[in-house]
């Protein structure tokens, strides 16, 4: 454990020295659920988080439809 860990570690001890016995229990809980899920199952849905855009066409099919789409005045803006 790195010293940065042991005072993260210390300073949320701190903190739960005010909590009542239920509230450590489920947070005991809690702790021993994000240990289950694993490493693996964290960076899942990291990466899922992104919103991968899903389409059969090719990228340069896509990126032709988005600059024909485009639309821009043609007169000029009085500031």
């Amino acid at each position: 454990m790195t010293v940065v860990e042991k005072y993260i570690v210390e300073t949320y001890s701190n903190l739960f020295e005010g909590l009542n016995s239920i509230s450590k229990i489920e947070l005991l809980e809690k702790l021993a659920k994000s240990l289950k899920k694993g490493r693996k199952s964290r960076d899942a849905e990291f990466y899922k988080s992104f919103g991968a855009f899903g389409s059969e066409k090719p990228a340069e099919e896509i990126i032709k439809e988005i600059k024909e789409s485009r639309k821009f005045k043609g007169e000029e803006l009085k500031l």
